[in-house]
């Protein structure tokens, strides 16, 4: 039997020395922000140390990158916070691809 968790994104990334700690979180079903969007809420923390972060980022990157080539996300320049920041958006998908709130 595998165990799996989903989340909606990280909520937050700490560095404390040699550890990294990463905050998953999940789109709440019950809390409402002012806009009456559902809140992220905190779900689990991963917690590596800061060598075996660098290779999971190096490997995701690999990934996005192979998604890109894909087709299957895109890249858009975010001007307003930086010329090099890129968001990624899905290609054809709403902005909420949670399956809990489509």
């Amino acid at each position: 039997m595998s165990n799996e968790l989903y989340a909606d994104g990280i909520g937050e990334i700490t560095v404390t020395g040699t550890i990294v700690r990463i905050d998953l979180m999940s789109l709440s079903a019950t809390e409402r922000d002012a806009s009456n969007n559902p809140k992220p809420v905190f779900r689990q923390r991963i917690i590596m140390p800061v060598d075996a972060f660098a290779n999971a980022v190096d490997l995701m990157q690999k990934a996005l990158a192979g998604l890109v080539e894909a087709g299957a996300v895109r890249r858009i320049n975010d001007l307003a916070s930086s010329p090099k920041a890129e968001i990624i958006q899905p290609s054809g998908a709403s902005a909420n691809a949670s399956p809990n709130f489509n």
